[in-house]
């Protein structure tokens, strides 16, 4: 067994506002895969797009995980074809959730326009030491703690980001800009789709946080970062399923305007 393992623990809630919840998270531990989803759309599109993206996502990457194994276990079909990189997983299964929620889009007038954002975490067993992937569209967004420092990892792909880094806007008036909701990359409103890509390497005792804009609209940096930086060390999966819920908590108790979704992995020495 390897010195470390990524342990996990999820948690989403509807809020105090919105009637249904359009979020889906999802994990295949085996294959170190871990996905947040942010639905929209009318009546229950957001719902069936986000669940639907994080069903395909993970599905795909567990094919590639399977046919990877069988080549290096001489099992293949024999076609040639290399192991694919883990930035290829991720985006061939970003591609294929992209059309899967497109051409259902097509299938209905009720299902029109709709569309997710999908933030999601590769972390190779084989290479749990060493690399982290991650990946999304839209703006849910990933978060590392590390020696008990919170740092955002990803970039909303937003109008308001875009002003935000242009410099006409200050953080201050992004915080409670009108059109903070307006993302510039959805899964699935679009024929493709660009996911952003980066590569991390994985320290002990880092943490990970995917979460939905519920989480990051209504609850502050500062806030997210007390919270986690309370989860003992080293972590079990009870604490972080403890810390899940206080990150919903905390979300619900500033408001709960929107659905909040939450994952959190932990490197942790066996």
């Amino acid at each position: 067994m390897s010195a470390n393992q990524l342990i996990h623990a999820m948690s989403s809630h509807r809020g105090l506002v919105r009637r249904g919840n359009e979020d889906a998270c999802s994990a295949c531990a085996e294959a170190g895969a871990f996905v947040v989803c942010d639905g929209m759309g009318g009546a229950a599109a957001g719902e069936v797009a986000s669940q639907l993206a994080a069903e395909t996502f993970l599905s795909h990457l567990r094919l590639s995980r399977n046919e990877d194994s069988a080549n290096a276990n001489g099992n293949g079909n024999g076609n040639g074809h290399h192991a694919l990189t883990p930035q290829e997983r991720l985006c061939t299964a970003i591609l294929a959730a992209n059309q899967a929620v497109y051409q259902h889009s097509r299938q209905s007038s009720k299902f029109s326009g709709m569309g997710t954002t999908l933030v999601a975490m590769l972390a190779p067993v084989a290479d749990v030491a060493a690399s982290v992937w991650l990946a999304h569209v839209g703006d849910s967004r990933c978060y590392r703690l590390r020696y008990g420092h919170l740092q955002q990892l990803t970039h909303d792909h937003s109008l308001v980001e875009e002003q935000l880094r242009a410099g006409q806007i200050t953080p201050a008036q992004a915080a409670i800009s009108p059109m903070r909701n307006l993302i510039t990359r959805a899964i699935g409103s679009r024929p493709s789709v660009e996911p952003e890509i980066q590569r991390h390497h994985l320290q002990p005792r880092d943490l990970y946080l995917l979460a939905s804009d519920g989480l990051t609209h209504d609850v502050a940096d500062s806030e997210i970062e007390s919270i986690l930086t309370a989860i003992p060390s080293p972590a079990t999966p009870a604490d972080l399923s403890q810390a899940c819920e206080a990150l919903i908590a905390a979300a619900n108790r500033n408001g709960g305007h929107d659905n909040t979704t939450v994952l959190l992995a932990a490197l942790v020495s066996d």
